[in-house]
């Protein structure tokens, strides 16, 4: 019955308003005359009524999306809709009694059953649309069933829209106490009928004042500190279960829900505000045009899939060595977006013969060049690869670009580009250059993104430190001093998708990745989202920096200008003009010693060309 009903809602609704409306205008008249409608308005006035209202009616009713809701989560919106059409029809009903007033049928119709009429329907099709709702708030849950009692910090669109969720589910498994919001505005509101309780601060006192078992935060667009503050203090208040909405591009993908709501992580204490989109830029710099994509499947890469996916791309090719993890984005990407039409291809960015094929084959107009090796100790015990991969392969990548006109070639840098001390680094610094020298040659626009470490991905700090907190510690910090800049994975792909639109070739931009954070901070702020305490539960150990480590990563060097671009967190490194002639004997000898495993040579030759 219930499957029945929910796909025939629309028929349902559509024959219930037509009988709310022949009821409405049958009382506008019965109201008009108390009670004693005169017999001749049953044979034409009346009846005429009752044809206009569901002619003008009905219609409009179906524009306005009012047989497309959801019952449970019917909102004032509907009502806003509901007013228009109604004011449009009755507006309609009124000049056709204006024009045609003369006309046999309508002589003598009363004025006022349009007003009367417009309210008793307007009251009818809105109680039929809310009475689910109503239905729900009179009769939940038998109260006799244990619910988690909760607190929602933020009493704003975020928190009321939980609230109304909980409050439409009867099997909510969350009981609402109340709110708690900054904002002196707020103080003593009734939202859905809970208060709000006081400030954040307030949280511990009201915790024990009225058993708050968990903490739900609903800032989707606040910053770091708001966060913070409400995870402190529900610490502070003994809260074990401390849940949050997500961040504003992921509410994005839909509705705010109880679906939606997890366990705070590392994350969150990093959300920034959220970043000022320019949304049809980006649709015009992906729509309909073929992207590619290579290291599709690292955390960057596949980050990358995701947001161009989003614009529509004539077609996407995702290209990596990495089979599983090609695999594993293509079939999330397949199951995702159903009319995207992408292709997966595992080949080595080092193989120029297999590159040039894949070009000639699908023409792509954009690159994305996110392949590379990252891992710092790794690279400064391989050398060689790392200078086969990370300088010779995104060579052979950009030159051939650059043959095949491609649009735009936008190169993934790092900070450790810059002043490198690293191998790893100083691939980086010299990928940036061969760009630059590249932009000169032909119509192809190269362009270098420099940014800090993203976030929870593959081989950074975060899961390593997850690992050894699940081990039982301990967990093991290189320097006490050692600080980092830090990326969400979606925040610096957007940011990338943006440098490459305002690029106009040549530049290296650098994102603002905010302050640094203390990785023994990062460490004790780990420990504690497990539950534990650092350093009575999980012990931090302090190790020495690694090999091409160094304790603060820089974003400039003092030879490089800053300037500012449109968008506020997007900036440009202005460096010094490259010398073609030094870099290329630099890499004819970097070529040499590679063949030949040279690992000392590499690593001198990398220091003479990045200095």
């Amino acid at each position: 019955m219930i499957n029945f009903f929910q796909q025939n809602r629309k028929v349902f609704f559509f024959f219930g308003d037509a009988i709310l409306i022949i009821i409405a205008i049958y009382l506008a008249f019965f109201l008009r005359f108390d009670g004693r409608i005169p017999s001749q308005y049953f044979e034409g006035v009346f009846q005429g009524a009752i044809v206009l209202a569901l002619i003008f009616s009905l219609p409009l009713f179906y524009f306005f999306r009012l047989y497309s809701f959801s019952w449970a989560y019917v909102s004032t919106s509907e009502l806003i809709s509901l007013v228009k059409a109604l004011i449009i029809s009755f507006s309609f009903f009124g000049a056709t009694l204006l024009i045609f007033g003369d006309e046999l049928i309508f002589q003598g119709f009363p004025r006022s059953i349009l007003v009367i009429g417009y309210f008793l329907i307007f009251i009818f099709s809105g109680t039929i649309r809310f009475s689910k709702r109503i239905y729900l708030q009179l009769f939940k849950a038998s109260p006799k069933r244990e619910k988690e009692r909760i607190l929602i910090a933020g009493a704003g669109d975020a928190g009321e829209q939980i609230l109304r969720n909980i409050q439409a589910f009867r099997n909510s498994p969350y009981s609402p106490i109340g709110f708690v919001d900054d904002s002196a505005s707020k103080k003593g509101v009734l939202i859905h009928g809970l208060k709000v309780l006081g400030k954040i601060s307030d949280i511990p006192s009201l915790v024990k004042e009225k058993n708050i078992e968990s903490l739900i935060i609903a800032f989707p667009t606040a910053g770091t500190r708001a966060i913070q503050e409400a995870v402190e203090q529900g610490r502070k208040a003994g809260l074990q279960k401390i849940k949050i909405i997500p961040s504003m591009d992921e509410v994005l993908e839909g509705k705010i829900g109880l679906e939606g709501l997890r366990e705070v992580q590392v994350g969150d204490l990093l959300r920034r505000k959220p970043l000022a989109l320019d949304q049809k830029s980006i649709e015009n710099f992906i729509q309909n045009k073929v992207i590619l994509i290579t290291g599709a499947a690292g955390s960057i890469g596949s980050e990358l899939c995701r947001q161009v996916a989003k614009f529509n791309p004539s077609s996407l090719i995702l290209l990596d060595q990495d089979e599983t993890g090609i695999f594993n984005i293509s079939e999330e990407l397949k199951n995702k977006y159903t009319q995207l039409k992408f292709f997966s291809i595992i080949a080595d960015i080092q193989d120029a013969e297999k590159i040039n094929k894949i070009f000639n084959q699908f023409l792509p107009h954009i690159i994305f060049h996110a392949a590379a090796y990252k891992h710092v100790p790794l690279m400064e015990k391989n050398p060689d690869e790392a200078v086969k991969n990370n300088i010779f392969g995104t060579k052979t990548v950009a030159e051939i670009a650059r043959e095949s006109g491609v649009e735009k070639f936008i190169f993934i840098s790092t900070d450790k580009a810059v002043n490198p001390t690293s191998v790893m680094g100083a691939t980086k610094r010299i990928g940036e250059m061969m760009c630059q020298i590249l932009n000169r040659k032909n119509s192809t626009k190269f362009i270098s993104v420099r940014f800090g470490n993203v976030l929870d991905s593959r081989g950074s700090v975060i899961p390593i430190f997850r690992e050894q907190i699940k081990k039982g510690g301990p967990v093991e910090v290189t320097h006490p001093g050692m600080k980092r800049y830090f990326m969400l994975i979606s925040e610096a792909c957007l940011l990338v998708i943006q440098a490459g639109i305002i690029g106009k070739g040549g530049e290296v931009f650098v994102l603002d990745m905010g302050k640094p954070i203390k990785i023994l901070d990062l460490a004790r702020e780990m420990i504690r989202f497990s539950g534990l305490e650092p350093d009575r539960d999980i012990p931090i150990v302090f190790t020495e920096p690694r090999p091409g480590e160094r304790l603060f990563e820089e974003i400039f060097t003092a030879k490089e200008k800053i300037l500012a671009t449109q968008n506020q967190k997007i900036f440009i490194a202005k460096l010094p003009a490259i010398d073609e002639k030094k870099l290329n004997r630099a890499l004819k000898q970097l070529k040499d010693e590679t063949q030949k495993v040279e690992k000392e040579s590499i690593i001198k030759t990398l220091k003479m060309a990045t200095s």
